[in-house]
């Protein structure tokens, strides 16, 4: 890299850029497509597939294929993000933010689109599986190229906050899928889950306007200007910096595996047990995913004011406690009850982790590996994730509700190792590093002519 940067070079980094708003926005709206078109999937998984898709005179059977095909999307989403940290590193990250958007449209529209069990057989599986992987492909590649164009954007001292409006992309999807499936519900089996996966084409058309307009990273085209784009990311990453990689990874799994347990699997348990209809499931987690948008963006703005090993130890804590009082509140069967769970376990357990990994993880790799080494850490996790269900249900049919909750707690207490290993991005010198430079070029902006 070249000398000390210019003042201001400097002033652009402290005030962000003047697109921070709308590349902030722009990655946020294209983070709602992406999690509404992936997170239906779990939704439709957990209510409908096993009958459409894998019917069979045991449910339980039926429940099990149909949560491995959601881990499928999930098992892909790590060559996702291989794939899209490679493109961002070496040819930008605004190219591929487009592309993974296009492609997980295509393949959720035709989601909408497949014929069921009854009517081609075992086919209808295989080509759930089929388009499910293609999902988990575009999925993979998203997030770290959303991130890092609103990371590297941004103001410095508020990278926590505009990141955790990325992320609260996330919560707005899941409320927007949610609220298609709940609508859908009097359109009868067939149609209720079909429904939700062809509105996203409108989405989809929406997305893509809105982010060919956003402006490439400043700091990957800074990359690009001085020749030191890094030829091959993901090794270079693997090579220099893998103990990070592996930290994010362990703390990104308690996040991300908490909710696949707290939400996903609890969905299915609800309904297999009888404790609650699907309309009470639903509202529950619409409830709690419209509170997760506000709770995203303030658990990212608080990193920014306390740094974010606090908050991420706080919330890997809560998650530690909280896995048998959850089941305990879910089995009273009580609406009330399933409510204040869902809220708990989304908008405390699984944003207050969400709404810190934006910054973190981009500040705990460089510039020429940085979306290669976000990425990669970030969609690794999804292997453990998107088999949990599959996994909490076969610990309920051996164990009952007990194996579930210790499983829950057990990702959480991998989460609190990996934070208290981790380093802190942004305590104390760091700030203080910034209030310097900002003292530096106040003293030496000219004195304004008389």
């Amino acid at each position: 890299m070249s000398g000390r940067p210019s003042q201001p070079e400097i002033r652009a980094t402290l005030d962000g850029t003047p697109a921070r708003r709308r590349v902030a926005l722009g990655s946020s709206i294209g983070a709602t497509i992406e999690t509404y078109d992936f997170i239906g999937f779990g939704t439709a998984a957990a209510l409908y597939f096993n009958q459409a898709f894998f019917p069979s005179s045991n449910p339980l059977s039926g429940t099990l294929l149909s949560f491995a095909t959601l881990g499928v999307g999930f098992a892909v989403r790590p060559l996702g993000g291989i794939l899209g940290g490679h493109l961002g590193d070496r040819i930008g990250r605004k190219p591929v933010l487009v592309g993974s958007l296009l492609v997980m449209g295509i393949a959720t529209v035709l989601i909408g689109l497949l014929p069921t069990y009854s009517q081609v057989g075992v086919w209808a599986g295989v080509l759930l599986v089929a388009v499910r992987v293609v999902q988990g492909l575009a999925f993979g590649a998203e997030w770290g190229g959303a991130i890092l164009m609103t990371f590297e954007h941004a103001p410095w001292r508020k990278r926590g906050l505009y990141t955790g409006l990325t992320q609260a992309g996330f919560p707005v999807g899941l409320l927007l899928a949610n609220t298609a499936f709940l609508v859908s519900v009097p359109l009868g089996d067939q149609w209720a889950w079909r429904v939700p996966f062809l509105l996203s084409a409108v989405l989809i058309v929406v997305g893509i306007v809105i982010r060919l307009k956003v402006e490439e990273s400043p700091a990957f085209e800074e990359l690009k200007a001085e020749g030191e784009v890094a030829k091959n990311p993901l090794l270079e990453v693997l090579r220099t910096d893998w103990r990070n990689v592996v930290k994010a990874f362990c703390l990104r799994i308690t996040e991300t595996a908490g909710y696949a347990l707290s939400v996903t699997f609890v969905l299915s348990y609800l309904s297999t047990q009888k404790l609650a209809d699907r309309s009470v499931t639903l509202f529950a987690l619409m409830l709690a995913a419209g509170l997760g948008i506000a709770a995203t963006t303030l658990w990212g703005a608080l990193t920014d004011r306390i740094g974010r090993r606090p908050v991420y130890l706080l919330g890997t804590v809560i998650t530690v406690l909280w896995g048998i009082p959850l089941f305990l509140v879910l089995n009273t069967g009580q609406a009330t009850a399933i409510v204040l769970a869902f809220v708990v376990s989304y908008a405390v357990c699984q944003n207050s982790l969400a709404g810190v990994q934006g910054a973190w993880f981009s500040e705990l790799f460089n510039a020429r590996t940085r979306t290669s080494g976000a990425s990669l850490s970030y969609q690794l996790s999804a292997v453990v994730s998107g088999f949990t269900p599959l996994i909490a249900t076969a610990l309920f049919t051996a164990t009952g509700w007990i194996g579930p909750a210790l499983l829950f707690s057990a990702f959480g207490l991998l989460g609190l190792v990996a934070t208290l290993l981790t380093r802190e991005t942004w305590g104390r010198a760091e700030r203080e590093r910034v209030d310097a430079l900002e003292r530096e070029l106040t003293a030496a902006k000219p004195a304004p002519v008389s």
